[in-house]
């Protein structure tokens, strides 16, 4: 029994599909959603969702974070953002970085909230940095 997987961010659907096993970056470790699993509802990580067919890694998409809705017959992920590992850069992940670690250096010390988002932006993108250099892009 094959298990529908849906990848959807703000801006598109990215992929709605049957495969045989998704694997998903929990906040606690990487999950995977298969055909007849415990229904389940996890917090994302920055990472890699890696789709497989068979033994095969068919497909790979970068997520920024989000919720995932798991069940015996379906995987919905709903992602902050989302898109093709094949679509990632180097170079762009690399200025990102550089960004947000000089926002970092200028966060004031009673600015819980703006250190909170930084750092998670921040573990997401070298994340997206480590993903891509581990499985190729441009």
């Amino acid at each position: 029994m094959p298990l529908r997987i849906e990848i959807v961010s703000p801006e598109k659907r990215l992929v709605e599909r049957e495969v045989d096993m998704a694997v998903v970056p929990g906040m606690e470790g990487d999950i995977a959603a298969m055909p007849d699993r415990a229904p389940l509802m996890l917090q994302l990580r920055g990472g890699v969702v890696a789709l497989c067919q068979g033994d095969k890694i068919v497909d790979r998409y970068f997520v920024t974070g989000g919720f995932a809705d798991m069940g015996a017959d379906h995987c919905t992920i709903l992602a902050d953002s989302a898109q093709l590992m094949s679509e990632l850069s180097v170079d762009e992940a690399k200025s990102r970085l550089r960004d947000l670690e000089s926002q970092w250096a200028e966060i004031g010390p009673n600015d819980v909230d703006m250190h909170d988002q930084i750092s998670r932006e921040l573990q997401s993108v070298r994340a997206e940095l480590e993903a891509v250099q581990e499985h190729g892009s441009t």
